[in-house]
């Protein structure tokens, strides 16, 4: 049981069934008030099987939110199992990266008329020219976030997205933070996230290239988002020791990882190709 503690910081026990036992209460999470129908449907209790009929002069009880977060979850099993099995073939080795794929739902990030594609290795579009990667991206550029270093303690995510990713790493790191430049999308990452109750997430609405220099230093830092280099001021905010994984470049990308060796030194490795949308600074 220790180790199984150590390897899963949050195990998301909570929504798939694993324990009874009630999770830590998280930070209270805002759910927008225009939230989208994809948000909606995860976060609001939908009756299964038709309504029950109601009794003039009384309210009909909510159906547990984790009732139906569990059904959802339990239909999906499958494709998370064969999702995790498929990126082990194309190479991802880490076995607590794939297990935390397997874990969490991305039916719950992906937009209703995509939810036939949720398991499917390719990247969708999220609203506002952004997308959700593909599940094998996601889980190589953890993969390679972690290395060969100790568990990941505090971790710092550029683009959170619809927070998918965000999600993943909350399985691997005791502290997860994550910012994000679109407020439309950061209010839509609270909503898809909300469900999950996930203690160990802080999401950020801001400029990403700025990096959390109030939290630093992390023991690893992950771009969702391309730029021709890696901002100064994320490769400060990095531990001795640590990894920055991002996708580098323009129309040609290379995912690079860089690791801080000293106060001023910092090595790099050029990997595989990769596509994603450009890094850029300020907010939107």
């Amino acid at each position: 049981m220790s180790e199984k503690r150590s390897q899963f910081p949050l195990p998301l026990s909570s929504v798939t069934g694993g324990s009874t036992r009630k999770p830590a209460a998280p930070a209270p999470v805002a759910t927008p008030q225009t939230a989208t129908q994809n948000a909606r449907q995860n976060s609001q209790v939908q009756p299964r099987g038709g309504a029950a009929a109601s009794v003039p002069g009384t309210t009909r009880p909510a159906q547990p939110q984790q009732t139906v977060v569990r059904s959802d979850l339990a239909a999906t099993e499958a494709p998370r199992r064969a999702m995790a099995a498929r990126a082990a073939r194309q190479g991802v080795k880490d076995p607590q990266v794939l297990a935390a794929l397997e874990i969490v739902p991305r039916h719950m990030f992906v937009e209703p008329g995509m939810l036939a594609q949720a398991y499917v290795d390719i990247s969708l579009p999220i609203g506002h020219n952004q997308t959700i990667s593909q599940p094998y991206i996601v889980a190589r550029m953890i993969e390679l976030l972690k290395g060969s270093n100790q568990p990941l303690r505090r971790v710092l995510e550029i683009g959170t997205g619809c927070g998918y990713q965000a999600a993943v790493l909350s399985c691997v790191a005791q502290e997860v933070y994550s910012i994000e430049r679109i407020k439309p999308l950061h209010e839509l990452a609270k909503a898809n996230l909300r469900p999950l109750r996930i203690a160990n997430l802080r999401l950020q609405y801001g400029d990403g290239m700025l990096g959390l220099p109030q939290v630093a230093p992390f023991d690893g830092i992950i771009l969702a988002a391309a730029g021709l280099e890696v901002p100064r001021a994320l490769l400060e905010q990095m531990a001795i020791g640590a990894h920055l994984v991002a996708p580098v470049g323009a129309q040609v990308q290379h995912l690079q990882r860089i690791t801080r060796k000293g106060k001023a030194e910092w090595t790099s490795e050029t990997l595989e190709a990769c596509h994603f949308v450009p890094l850029r600074p300020g907010i939107a």
